[in-house]
């Protein structure tokens, strides 16, 4: 038999049985199985348990499924000290309970300023007006008559991780790094709303304004609107969520969250930047010397190791052991992540599974065999521009201490014997 044939079982058909087997074994599948999972008498799987034994609930029992109630510490979390106000404040996502690279509907973090705007879909206007030739005003069905796109993005805040800059601060990535999101938006290109309207040519600046209490706005350049903004009316193949827009929010891919204006109720064209409070007072990037950068819309390369977390953290003994996290660019894909177990003295490839989207969050995968000793886990992006994730340090060299905004810096983990996992830092 020649060695083709040995290898799948006769040439060009599907691998035999015997040479799978043999494969899995070549491939050191064997040795990474955890002897915990090796058959053992157990009652649990030998005896059949009580929910094996009588009727469940039937179809009309959750006509919104909703998570097993075994899940329910799986849920946004605030912390109480960070802002002075529930009404305008942060709820993070627990990015440590979750996998693959979609953030459901119910966890995506929440950012207010004024709280949620409760808003009829019957009553829902939206204007465009300004420098245009044709002031408009649109129906949510009148948005949904226009051609549709989906595109899966990230959605951060620059503040997320903000309050590592003068140090380790927060214990638990849902904490450090949980201002962030990704889902798949439905909605319609701001470019063909606009085209609509006729943008003269002296427009050359976009103001989208929210419809809650704080009327929140941001200015926007053009050429970014006319790009790949979305007016977007779901998430995840669902209506927006309250928390999160509903019915109509602004999506600019890549871009800090708080240009993602929610409750989007008009568009205005100017010539010029309107330098309003979110982007005078807030969102600027304080440098020690007293500078001020403006305008730092994109966000940076960055990744955060999940799994073991300190709200994650491992809880067998020595063995084999999986890594996760994400990692996310503002200016494309996450080609390759690496993993450090020692502090970034030595570095790995991580494995990269699933879906590569542009400006979309990207799930990796470290496996090896831990031996029980403390590690210090790091997680270190590049994205499709060359990009590398810098650390802390570097990125306090050039900016300071005073900013709490775009601090993408790499993140430590340090897991001691036992697998307790702590927020720290390493020089």
């Amino acid at each position: 038999m020649s060695d083709e044939t040995e290898k799948t079982g006769k040439t060009g058909e599907a691998p035999s049985r015997r040479a799978f087997l043999k494969g899995a074994a070549l491939a050191g599948g064997a040795a990474m199985v955890p002897a915990s999972v090796r058959a053992e008498p157990d009652p649990l799987i030998t005896e059949v348990q009580p929910w094996a034994q009588f009727l469940g609930e039937g179809v009309d029992a959750r006509p919104y499924g909703t998570p097993s109630p075994h899940e329910a510490h799986v849920r946004r979390r605030h912390v109480e000290w960070l802002t002075a106000d529930p009404i305008s404040s942060v709820n993070f996502t627990p990015l440590h309970e979750l996998d693959g690279i979609i953030t459901p509907n119910g966890l995506c973090f929440e950012r207010h300023h004024a709280g949620i705007a409760e808003i009829d879909p019957g009553d829902y206007r939206l204007m465009i007006n300004g420098l245009v030739d044709n002031p408009l005003v649109f129906t949510l069905q009148d948005l949904m008559r226009f051609p549709r796109e989906n595109h899966v993005y990230f959605l951060e805040c620059a503040a997320n991780s903000g309050m590592e800059w003068r140090g380790a601060q927060l214990n638990g990535c849902q904490f450090t790094h949980g201002m962030v999101h990704n889902v798949m938006y439905t909605g319609v290109p701001l470019r063909l709303l606009l085209q609509e309207a006729g943008v003269q040519t002296s427009g050359a600046w976009v103001l989208p304004e929210g419809a809650d209490a704080s009327a929140m706005t941001r200015s926007v350049p053009l050429e970014k609107a006319l790009d790949d903004c979305l007016v977007a009316f779901k998430m995840n193949g669902e209506m927006l969520r309250p928390e999160q827009g509903y019915p109509v929010r602004l999506v600019v891919p890549g871009w800090e969250g708080n240009m993602w204006v929610k409750w989007l109720r008009r568009i205005e064209i100017g010539d010029q930047p309107w330098h309003h409070r979110e982007e005078t007072s807030k969102y600027t990037d304080l440098f020690s010397d007293g500078r001020a950068r403006r305008f730092t819309w994109e966000m940076d390369a960055k990744s955060v190791i999940t799994n073991p977390s300190p709200q994650a953290p491992i809880t067998h003994g020595p063995g084999p052991t999986v890594v996760t996290g994400l990692a996310w660019s503002g200016r494309g894909t996450i080609p390759r992540v690496d993993v450090s177990l020692d502090g970034g003295m030595n570095w790995v490839q991580a494995r990269m599974s699933g879906p590569s989207l542009d400006k979309s969050l990207h799930r990796f995968y470290h496996e090896f065999d831990w031996d029980g000793r403390p590690l210090l886990l790091q997680s270190r992006a590049h994205d499709s521009t060359g990009y590398v994730q810098p650390t802390k340090d570097q990125l306090r060299e050039v900016r300071g201490v005073n900013s709490i905004y775009h601090n993408n810096g790499i993140q430590t983990w340090a897991v001691d014997e036992t697998g307790v996992t702590e927020n720290v830092e390493v020089s």
